[in-house]
């Protein structure tokens, strides 16, 4: 009798090197994500705050329309808007840009 067929799992050299190339794309997506900036905005853009990819806000512009003494907090309520927007935005391009890199497969642990 000759020798039964192999039928193990994959070469584990050429999984590894895959990995690697993944976590390579991941890091460099990250860093090119840190870098960027996502503007959102509240009350018809008379806020909007701009935040990095680390949702590290930038900057913050109001209308002059939207400062009211006497209504504080309608102002703070649409700052928290105009920051959740943006991070959103941050959210849905990191996403999108995994979606990219996995070739749409959900991998446990990313998004």
């Amino acid at each position: 009798m000759g020798k039964k067929p192999y039928f193990g799992a994959p070469n584990m050299g050429n999984l590894m090197k895959e990995a690697q190339k993944m976590q390579a794309k991941m890091t460099k997506m990250q860093e090119e994500l840190d870098n960027m900036e996502f503007t959102g905005t509240s009350g018809g853009e008379m806020v909007k705050v701009t935040i990095n990819g680390k949702s590290v806000m930038k900057r913050l512009e109001l209308s002059k329309e939207v400062v009211d003494p006497d209504d504080i907090e309608m102002l703070q309520d649409l700052i928290v808007a105009a920051f959740n927007d943006a991070n959103n935005k941050v959210e849905e391009y990191s996403k999108s840009q995994m979606q990219k890199m996995t070739g749409g497969m959900s991998i446990p642990g990313l998004f």
